[in-house]
C-alpha cells in the first residue's frame, strides 16, 4: 500500500512539474503587462505566431494595447508597441536586457558557428573601420568595379544592343547585388597580368552565379530552419548547403583569393587571436555572407519595382542620377565606358535616398529581441509603468508600431518616393500625437544591436539603381502589374521577399 502511495505521489509531482515547466500554473503579478497564454500550455501561440507574425500582433495589440505579454513555443515574450518606450529599451544596459542570448542560439541553430565573447566587439570594431567613413569608400569603389564586372562588361554601341531584353525582376535583382556585394567581400580570381584579367573575370561570373543559386536554396529553407521546423529532407539539404558554404568560404580557400576585403580577412585575424578554430571560423564567413548579403537584392528588387509603378517616383529619381553623374564629369553615351559612381556621388541624392528608406519603410520588418535578465521596469509614454519579468524575451516589431502607423506615415501602405525627404533636400520630422519620433523607420534595428553593415548596404542597393537607371530603361512587361504579395514566413527575418516574381524588360539608354 505505501509502495502505491508513494508512486502515486511521484507521478502527481511529476505531473505537476511539467505544467509548472509548461506555463500551466504562471500568473500575471502585479504591474506585470497583461498576460495571454493561449489555450495549449508550452505551445501557447506559436502556431498562430508562426502563421503570419504580423496579423497575430496586431490582434493582440487591438485585444490588450501596446504592451502584452504572449506564450510563444514555451517561452514567455513581452512585445511593445509604443514607439516613445524604444529609446529607453535600446539604451538599456546589457545586464538587464540582453540582445546576445536570442542571436547566440539562432546563429548556432542557421549557421552552426558557437560566438565567443568578443564577437560583438570584433563585428563593431571591424565594421567601424571597414564599413563607415573612409573604408566605406574603399569598400563602396570595389562594389562598383563588380557591378560594372557582372552587367557592363559586354558593352557595345551597335544597335542590336539596344534591343529590349526581358527577365525576371526579382531573381535579377538579387542575382546581380549578391555577386556583387559577394566578390567585393570574399575576393576575386587571381591573374597575372592584363592579358589574364578577362579570364580570371569570366571565372568571377560563372563561380559567383553557381554560389548564388546555392546561396538562393539555403534562403528558401531560412525561415523554417531557424524555427526548427524542417522536415526530414530539408534538414538533410540545409545540412549539405552548409558544409558546401563552410568550404566555399573557408580560411584555406580564402588564402588564395585576390581583392579580399579588409572587413573579413580582419574579422578572420581577430577570431584567430581569440582562439576560435578554424574550423569555426569558416562557419563565421557563413554567418557574414547571409547576414551581409542576404537582404540587399530583395530590396533592391523591390525599390526598382515601386519606381516602374510610379512614374513620378521613376521620373525624379532618373532625372537625380542624371544630374550627379553630369556634375560629376560623367556622361553615358554610345561606346563610352560604364559611369564610375563614387561614394561622394551616393552623397549627393536625397531623392534616392527618400525612395530606398520609403522601400525599407513597406518591405523591412525585423522583429528586434532581448533577454530579460533581471526584473526591470519600463515606462510607457502614458506614464504607466510596467515590469518586465527575469527569465522572459522582451521583443520589438517596429513593422507595425512605427513604419505602417498612419498616425506617423499618413496612408502607410502607398508608396511615396520622397516621404523622407523636404523639398529643400533636407531630411523630414516625423511625429506621433504631435510629439517628435526618434524612431520613425527601423529597418536597421537600433541600439547595441543595429545592423554594423547598414551604410554598405545603403551603398550596395544605391549603386545598383544608380547604374540600372543611368543607362539603362526600364519597364514592367504588364504595366497594370499587381503588388506582389509577400512570403508572410519571412516575418522577423529582416526584407520581405515576394510570393512570385514580376517581369521586366531593359535596354540600353543610348
Amino acid at each position: 500500500m505505501a509502495l502505491w502511495v508513494t508512486l502515486l505521489c511521484t507521478l502527481i509531482a511529476s505531473l505537476l512539474g511539467g505544467l509548472y515547466l509548461l506555463g500551466a500554473f504562471r500568473r500575471r503579478r502585479p504591474n506585470e503587462p497583461p498576460l495571454d497564454k493561449g489555450a495549449i500550455p508550452w505551445v501557447g501561440y506559436l502556431l498562430d505566431f508562426r502563421k503570419d507574425s504580423s496579423e497575430f500582433l496586431k490582434r493582440m495589440q487591438r485585444k490588450h494595447g501596446d504592451i502584452f505579454t504572449v506564450l510563444i513555443g514555451g517561452h514567455y515574450f513581452t512585445f511593445v508597441m509604443d514607439p516613445f518606450c524604444f529609446g529607453a529599451i535600446v539604451k538599456e544596459s546589457r545586464s538587464k536586457l540582453d540582445f546576445r542570448t536570442f542571436a547566440s542560439k539562432l546563429v548556432l541553430q542557421v549557421f552552426g558557428y558557437k560566438p565567443i565573447e568578443a564577437n560583438h566587439s570584433i563585428i563593431h570594431a571591424s565594421s567601424t573601420k571597414h564599413l563607415m567613413g573612409d573604408g566605406l569608400t574603399v569598400m563602396t569603389q570595389a562594389t562598383m568595379e563588380n557591378f560594372h564586372k557582372l552587367m557592363l562588361f559586354d558593352l557595345s554601341s551597335g544597335e542590336e544592343k539596344r534591343v529590349w531584353q526581358e527577365d525576371s525582376l526579382f531573381h535579377y535583382c538579387y542575382n546581380i547585388v549578391f555577386r556583387a556585394g559577394y566578390l567585393a567581400l570574399y575576393g576575386t580570381e587571381p591573374h597575372q597580368g592584363a592579358d589574364n584579367k578577362e579570364e580570371a573575370n569570366e571565372q568571377d561570373r560563372i563561380h559567383s552565379n553557381q554560389v548564388f543559386h546555392e546561396f538562393r536554396k539555403y534562403d528558401r529553407l531560412f525561415p523554417r530552419l531557424a524555427y526548427a521546423v524542417l522536415p526530414p529532407k530539408d534538414k538533410i539539404e540545409a545540412e549539405r548547403l552548409k558544409r558546401l558554404f563552410w568550404s566555399i568560404l573557408s580560411v584555406k580557400k580564402s588564402w588564395q583569393k585576390d581583392n579580399i576585403s579588409g572587413w573579413i580577412s580582419d574579422q578572420n585575424h581577430l577570431l584567430a587571436e581569440n582562439g576560435v578554430p578554424e574550423y569555426m571560423r569558416d562557419r563565421f564567413m557563413f554567418m557574414l555572407l547571409w547576414a551581409s548579403q542576404g537582404n540587399t537584392g530583395p530590396t533592391a528588387f523591390w525599390l526598382l519595382f515601386y519606381l516602374m509603378k510610379h512614374p513620378e517616383a521613376m521620373k525624379a529619381v532618373k532625372e537625380e542620377v542624371d544630374k550627379v553623374a553630369r556634375e560629376n564629369g560623367q556622361e553615358v553615351k554610345p561606346g563610352s565606358q560604364p559611369i564610375n559612381i563614387t561614394r561622394d556621388m551616393l552623397n549627393q541624392t536625397p531623392f534616392l535616398d527618400s525612395a530606398v528608406e520609403e522601400t525599407l519603410r513597406l518591405v523591412a520588418a525585423p522583429i528586434l529581441v532581448r533577454a530579460v535578465l533581471q526584473d526591470t521596469s519600463l515606462k510607457m509614454s502614458s506614464g504607466t509603468e510596467y515590469t518586465l519579468r527575469k527569465g522572459d524575451r522582451l521583443a520589438l516589431f517596429p513593422h507595425i508600431s512605427v513604419q505602417m502607423n498612419p498616425e506617423i506615415h499618413p496612408e502607410p501602405h502607398e508608396f511615396r518616393y520622397d516621404r523622407f525627404v523636404n523639398p529643400d533636400g533636407t531630411k523630414k520630422d516625423f511625429y506621433k500625437n504631435g510629439k517628435r519620433l526618434k524612431y520613425f523607420n527601423m529597418p536597421w534595428g537600433a541600439g547595441v544591436s543595429i545592423c554594423p553593415g547598414r551604410f554598405f548596404a545603403t551603398a550596395e542597393i544605391k549603386l545598383f539603381v544608380f547604374l540600372m537607371l543611368s543607362h539603362y530603361d526600364l519597364e514592367l512587361v504588364n504595366r497594370e502589374e499587381e503588388i506582389p504579395a509577400i512570403d508572410i514566413s519571412r516575418w522577423g527575418f529582416g526584407t520581405m521577399q515576394p510570393v512570385r516574381d514580376v517581369r521586366f524588360r531593359y535596354r540600353l539608354r543610348f
